[in-house]
């Protein structure tokens, strides 16, 4: 008895293991790729991108989301591109290399301009969640998306706000010379030439560039009413304090590159009066935000939060609810099912996409820096 009792023990833990290592073989592994800046000026607005999609992640798994009935491992691989075009080129091959499932990124349009076509040919699905340089989409490939609005809505939002609501006649324009900076100070430029506005000087820098006093020099003796720079919060910080420094009162306006909290951190009190759009709505406007936010300050800190990790956690979340919805994490079978993929997310509802890869029926934020806060002025519809 006691024989047959010890087979049938060592019979049933050996089914167990078989059964336990059955399971295990079952399991599937979805790598999402992340790539934005982790190092340089711009870190801590591409660490808050990673932070949106490891909070993705790991809903994910604690949902235990599964692929077509079979158990998933949801994991991410997140490469520091510096915030640099050429350096973004070597981490996309990276991560098509690496054969990742889908890709969020990258941050600047200058990094995803190029990085697109990579990814396009590895057949790999990129969700940006904050380039907003309109050529990108232009390109035509199929495998590109966008979570917010690009610089055609932010650019002539922010210079049919300067002309109707500031009243400005005399505006000065700056550019990083970047893909996102110089296309979207060309639209503002346009729109506010339209608006029969006087643009009164355009300059360019570098997007390296903290010193701007030549260029100050420049512009003060026009006694412009708004100065227009098309850039990201790390060198606008140190222009709208040398503008007071100058003496200089015009209202400093810019796209979503000025506006993450990080900008008043570099201009100090300087920053108050500073008009910036960003695609999407505030967070208290959306659908799950402020549920979100609070989930994310108890994970990170509220010092963290800077602007993208809503955008980067749907971009996620997209991603995933494709290769659910096609009961397949090949990037060739899901691919389809992203442009109308009707995700409830953190930013709105019932996301879906363009034949070109544009958010449909997107938003933008008109904001203005007070008391060292970005508060929100208007939220403008873009059909």
């Amino acid at each position: 008895m006691r024989t047959r009792t010890l087979f049938t023990s060592i019979a049933a833990a050996v089914l167990a293991m078989a059964l336990q290592g059955r399971a295990q073989a079952a399991e599937l592994r979805v790598v999402i790729g992340v790539a934005v800046p982790l190092s340089g000026a711009l870190a801590a607005s591409g660490q808050d991108a990673v932070n949106g999609v490891q909070m993705a992640i790991r809903k994910l798994n604690a949902e235990h989301a599964e692929i077509a009935g079979q158990p998933v491992h949801w994991a991410m691989d997140a490469e520091d591109d510096q915030g640099l075009p050429n350096q973004a080129t070597l981490v996309a091959q990276k991560l098509a290399d690496e054969h990742v499932n889908g890709v969020v990124g990258h941050q600047t349009s200058g990094c995803t301009f190029p990085a697109a076509r990579i990814y396009s040919e590895a057949g790999i699905p990129q969700i940006t969640p904050s380039s907003t340089a309109p050529k990108i989409a232009q390109q035509g490939y199929k495998t590109f998306f966008r979570m917010i609005a690009n610089d055609n809505a932010l650019g002539a939002g922010l210079a049919d706000y300067a002309g109707k609501t500031l009243k400005a006649s005399r505006v000065a324009v700056i550019d990083d010379r970047t893909a996102y900076g110089q296309g979207l100070a060309d639209v503002f430029t346009a729109t506010a030439k339209k608006l029969g506005m006087h643009v009164v000087d355009r300059e360019y820098t570098d997007d390296k560039t903290t010193q701007f006093s030549a260029i100050l020099t420049r512009i003060k003796s026009y006694h412009p009413d708004v100065v227009f720079y098309g850039g990201m919060y790390s060198q606008a910080g140190p222009l709208v304090r040398q503008m007071r420094q100058f003496g200089m009162q015009a209202t400093l306006m810019g796209g979503d590159g000025i506006c993450a909290p990080a900008m008043a951190e570099l201009a100090g009190s300087d920053v108050n009066g500073t008009i910036c759009a960003q695609g999407g709505v505030p967070l208290s406007q959306m659908p799950r935000g402020e549920a979100w936010k609070a989930a994310y300050d108890a994970e990170f800190g509220a010092s963290a939060f800077q602007l993208y990790s809503p955008y980067a956690y749907d971009a996620t979340m997209v991603l995933a609810h494709a290769m659910m919805k096609a009961k397949s994490p090949d990037p060739k079978v899901y691919l389809p099912f992203i442009r109308n993929v009707g995700l409830n997310g953190i930013t709105g509802n019932d996301i879906r996409f363009t034949d070109t890869g544009e958010l449909l029926h997107p938003s933008i934020t008109l904001s203005m820096f007070k008391n060292g806060k970005k508060t929100p002025l208007a939220v403008e519809h873009v059909e």
